[in-house]
Order: C-alpha cells, then structure tokens, then sequence
C-alpha cells in the first residue's frame, strides 16, 4: 500500500511537471547542411498580427516558394519536413500558419473579423516582405485545397508579385464537389457493407446536395478520398508528438485555431465561389491533381480549369493519389517542379 501511495504520488508531481514543460518548451526546425543553407522558424507582423513562418532550404539563393496552407485552419508545419525535404534541395520554402491557425493562433485576440479577404491582404504581405528578404523579383505562389482559394485570389489581385501559380488540390465549385463526394463515399460504404455509413449519408444528402452543409469530412477520410497513399492523420499525431516546429501548448493553439477559423470562414468558398472572384491569371497557372481526390473534386477543377483565362495553364493529374499528390507521389512531384522552375524565376 505504501508503495502504492509513493507511486501515485509520484506520478501525481511528475505528471502535470511533464505538462507544464511540454506546453513552454523551446521550438525549432532542424537545421539542414550546406554553408548557405537555411532553416528557421520566428514570427512576423501581418497587417498587424503575429504570425509565424517556416523557412528551409538547401541554398537560400534558389528560387523561393511560398506555401499556402489548407483547412481552413490547418497548417502542415508539424510534419511537412517529411514530405519537402526533396523540394528543399532546389528550392527555398516559405511555410506559413495563417492569422488564426497554428501557432498564428493567440487566445486573446479577436477572430470576430476574420475573413478570407483579410487572409489574402497577409498573404500579399508576406509575399512582400519574403520577396525583399531574399532580394526577389518574383517567387512562386503555391496553395493547398482551402489555401488555393486564398493564393488564386493573391495571384489575381498583384500578379506581378509572382512567377507562377500552382494550385494542388484545387479548390472550385463546392457544389459539384459536395455531389461528387457523397456519390463516391455512398458507393464504398455500400460496397463495404457499412449500412450505418449509407444511412447517416442519406439522412443528409438533401442538405449535402443543396449546399446547406459542406460533405463530412470523416467520410472522405474513411473512403480515401483524401489520402491513400500516406496516413496524413497519423503524420499530424506524430508530428505533434515528435517534430520540434510544435509544442503541447502549439498543438492546443492548432485546434483551438481551427475551430475559430472554421466558424468564421469554411462557407465561403460556397457563398463566394471562385470562378466568380478569379476568372483570369496573368501569371502561368498549374492545377495538380490526385486522380482518387474527394476533398476537392477533380471535374470540378478540370471545370474551373477550362474556363480560366490564363495565357500558360496545365492540368497535371496524379493516378495514384488523392487529396495531397505532393506528398503522396513526392519524388514525382519535386522532380517536375526541379525541371519546371528550378534557377529560373529571377
């Protein structure tokens, strides 16, 4: 018994000791060799709010690309050094967490204004600020499903920013995505026996179907039309376990950022589609998409893709993949961006 009692008492002081060291303990990204290498994290002011960004790379002369996470709400900072390092040899990556996301997020600050206009006023920001830091002209823009809706709108307002635009996962009509998502996902529960699944989806398909709800996510994930050739669930938990970029005290900023952003933004893509803010690019344009991608539907971007006005666009399809090509097929992808845009945007 007492015994018992040392041991209890014991992890009763050690416990919230590992808890509280967690939430304040240092963050970093590691560092990557090479004498003009570059590889940090710290925070920058954004139409006035602290954000922070992630930069790596190989050589910090090459050409520089600016990310644009998805969600909304979702920075990919907690594990994307296991899917950029290819990138990193050729490029300089600029990783950001969005005003109200990730580490961006502050518990006392005001999200009541939070709007995607105002995502996109920073994203020009930071494209200023990167493009003076490294003395360039232009850098590449590249968004991420939720992320494409905001950097296509920063494309289209100052495309002189920028030397392309590659959209991964790209987001376009909702609608189309939302009946495109509930026929797939109907059809694999159905063939996976799941008579629960049909019956939730069905009892929401009429709202699903008119736009009142977006298509649940779990579903999606389940069925593997967000991911199948990697466990991107699995990657965010050991990332937050693991990788140095976040903290516990991070990691409860993460969600509770997501939960605000969410609330405040993830209907306007549906409200405020796309094809009617941006129906033209001044800057070559790449749409790459996974051929099994139920997040963002890959008709509804062929769709937006045909009617863009754009003087160079490309449509790339990735069989193999769903949701996240880029991390899915990453060797395919880093060696096309390696053959498309390495030492040529000055």
């Amino acid at each position: 018994m007492k015994k018992l009692k040392k041991a209890l008492k014991f992890v009763g002081i050690t416990v919230p000791l590992l808890v509280a060291a967690g939430m304040v303990f240092p963050t970093w990204t590691p560092a990557i060799k090479g004498k003009n290498s570059i590889s940090i994290l710290e925070e920058v002011e954004l139409g006035g709010a602290k954000q922070e960004i992630m930069i790596r790379g190989r050589d910090s002369s090459n050409p520089v690309i600016i990310y644009v996470h998805g969600g909304p709400g979702s920075p990919e900072a907690p594990y994307l050094t296991k899917y950029q390092d290819l990138l990193e040899e050729d490029f300089t990556v600029v990783n950001y967490d969005e005003r109200g996301s990730g580490k961006s997020f502050h518990f006392f600050e005001d999200y009541s204004e939070l709007t995607t206009e105002l995502l996109v006023e920073d994203l020009l920001e930071l494209t200023d600020y990167i493009s003076r830091r490294f003395g360039k002209e232009k850098v590449i823009l590249m968004g991420h499903s939720f992320g494409t809706y905001i950097a296509m709108q920063a494309v289209a307002r100052e495309p002189e920013k920028y030397a392309a635009y590659i959209g991964v996962g790209q987001m376009a009509d909702i609608r189309t995505n939302n009946q495109e998502s509930l026929a797939y996902c109907l059809k694999m529960a159905e063939q996976a026996g799941n008579a629960r699944d049909v019956e939730q989806m069905k009892e929401l398909s009429d709202r699903i179907l008119s736009g009142d709800i977006l298509m649940p996510a779990k579903y999606i994930r389940k069925y593997k039309g967000s991911s199948r050739l990697i466990d991107y669930y699995r990657d965010y938990l050991v990332g937050f376990l693991k990788n140095p970029e976040y903290n516990l005290l991070d990691t409860v900023r993460y969600f509770s950022g997501m939960y605000v952003t969410m609330k405040a933004i993830q209907y306007d893509p549906l409200e405020k589609p796309l094809a009617d803010l941006v129906t033209s690019a001044a800057v070559p344009c790449y749409f790459v998409m996974g051929q099994y991608d139920y997040m963002t539907s890959v008709r509804a971007a062929r769709d937006y893709f045909d009617m863009l006005d754009a003087e160079v666009k490309e449509f790339i399809l990735y069989e193999d993949s769903a949701h996240f090509p880029h991390f899915e097929e990453e060797e395919r992808f880093a060696r096309w961006m390696a053959e498309k845009f390495a030492g040529k945007t000055e």
